[in-house]
Formats: structure tokens, C-alpha cells, sequence
């Protein structure tokens, strides 16, 4: 299975990619667990030490890497360099979850990163194409890292949302842009939610068959964030995010 997660920032769409793999890792899946948000923090929320994490240096960064791979840096690069091997160089393992970090998109006014983007391009197909595990993609805010060519082995696009217009309706323009790149199958996770008046926003703001799941708020989320208790998640939530992972399942079997 192939999934990635996207939505506004701040909605918790890392909170929502860490319990997925943890989920599926328990379930006795292989998991790739990609971030691919600038904000990289995901090793962090999936429990990976800290010493580990920062000895994983981004794809976007290993400029002689990416040279190598793609042309030997000519005017002319590859469009498609053979990237498998990064799986294993620039990875960790914990546990059942594989964890790697594909570094920032280009920002405005910077030099250009075609070289670099056809390496992310090339990484994100080898995962979405050629393994029959779980893969997990923690996007930005936004669904940069996913291209045309890259669309066609996602199997599912989670769009996390928190009941408030702005996130739906930022939930609603990932849904097309997903669409637009041939990503069929979309559906919703309602996150934060406090309340039941909250919970029916949700479910009224979308078709009720493409909301996977409600994860309520829990203080304990954020004393995690803090650093105040230990990264593993609430009960209530761990039982939710398995409600999501079973669902996933039943639709992407199903198809």
C-alpha cells in the first residue's frame, strides 16, 4: 500500500503519518516512513533518537550525490537515475518502520534544482513502485514531492483536516490538485476534533463515505510536542488511527 498524507499546516498530518506507520508496523507490515516536509520532524513524532535522525542527511543536500546520479553534472542530466540504492545508504531503521528524509523543495528566487528534483522524483517512484510494503509520504503543506509521474503508484491520498472552514476548504484544493494529477482515490481524516458539534462539521463537509476517521484532541498531543512526556500516543488516539488503518486496507484490497 501507498499512501500519502497531505492537508494545511499545523492540521497534524505528521501526527496522523507517525500512528499510520506505527499501526501498520504492528500489524507485521515493512513500513517506509518518508518525510517529505520541509519541517522534517517525523523521525522525531515516530520515537527515532534524535543522534539518529540528524545523521540522515537530505537527498536535496547531497549535491555530489545527486550529480553522480544524475548526468555527472553536464548541462544534460537523467530523468530517471537508478536511486535504489539510497534506500539503504541514507535510511534508519526502528523497529519495522524505515525512515528517511527527502529534504526541502527549491524556494523562490534560488538556483534550480532540476537535478535534485529529478533525484526526489526518481527516489519517490522507486518506494511508490517497486516495493510491496507500506510506504507512508508525510507531505508538506501541499502535495509538492507528488508529480504526474509519481501519482500514478499512490495508492490512496490522506488529506488531514481540522473542523474549521479554512482547513476544509484547504482540504478541498488538495483534493483537486490530487485529482488533477491522477490520484483517484481521496478521502479524509478529521483531526483535533473537540466535540461532537466539531465531529459533524466534518462529516458535513464531506461525502460521509470519504471520511476514513475522527481523531479527537488530546492534551497529552501536546505534551509530547513539548517534550514534556514520551512520543507515544494517547490510547484513545492509537484506537482511532487503527479504525483508519483498518479502513485504508479494506479500501485499497477492495480496488
Amino acid at each position: 500500500m501507498k499512501i500519502a498524507v497531505s492537508g494545511k499546516g499545523g492540521v497534524g498530518k505528521t501526527t496522523i503519518s507517525a500512528g499510520l506507520a506505527r499501526y501498520f508496523a504492528e500489524q507485521g507490515f515493512r513500513v517506509y516512513a518518508v518525510d517529505a516536509d520541509p519541517d522534517t520532524s517525523l523521525g522525531m513524532v515516530l520515537g527515532i533518537p534524535q543522534e539518529l535522525t540528524e545523521g540522515i542527511k537530505p537527498i536535496v543536500d547531497m549535491r555530489e550525490v545527486i550529480a553522480e546520479k544524475s548526468g555527472g553534472g553536464g548541462a544534460f542530466f537523467t530523468l530517471n537515475p537508478d536511486v535504489d540504492d539510497l534506500l539503504e545508504q541514507y535510511s534508519v531503521s526502528h523497529g519495522n518502520i524505515v525512515f528517511f528524509k527527502m529534504g526541502a523543495v527549491k524556494q523562490g528566487g534560488s538556483s534550480c534544482y532540476c537535478r535534485e528534483n529529478s533525484v526526489l522524483n526518481a527516489l519517490v517512484n522507486s518506494l511508490l513502485l517497486k516495493k510491496e510494503e507500506v510506504v507512508i509520504l508525510d507531505m508538506g503543506a501541499g502535495i509538492e514531492h507528488l508529480t504526474r509521474g509519481t501519482a500514478g503508484g499512490v495508492d490512496i491520498m490522506i488529506v488531514v483536516t481540522e473542523p474549521s472552514r479554512v482547513s476544509v476548504q484547504t482540504a478541498r484544493v488538495v483534493e483537486r490538485l490530487a485529482h488533477d494529477l491522477g490520484v483517484n482515490r481521496v478521502r479524509f481524516v478529521g483531526n483535533k476534533v473537540r466535540s461532537e458539534r466539531e465531529e459533524n462539521f466534518i462529516y458535513d463537509s464531506f461525502p460521509r463515505e470519504q471520511v476514513l476517521g475522527i481523531v479527537h484532541f488530546d492534551d497529552a498531543v501536546l505534551d509530547a510536542a513539548m517534550g514534556t512526556e514520551p512520543q507515544e500516543a494517547p490510547e484513545q488516539i492509537q484506537k482511532s488511527i487503527a479504525v483508519i488503518g483498518q479502513r485504508i486496507k479494506r479500501e485499497v484490497n477492495n480496488n
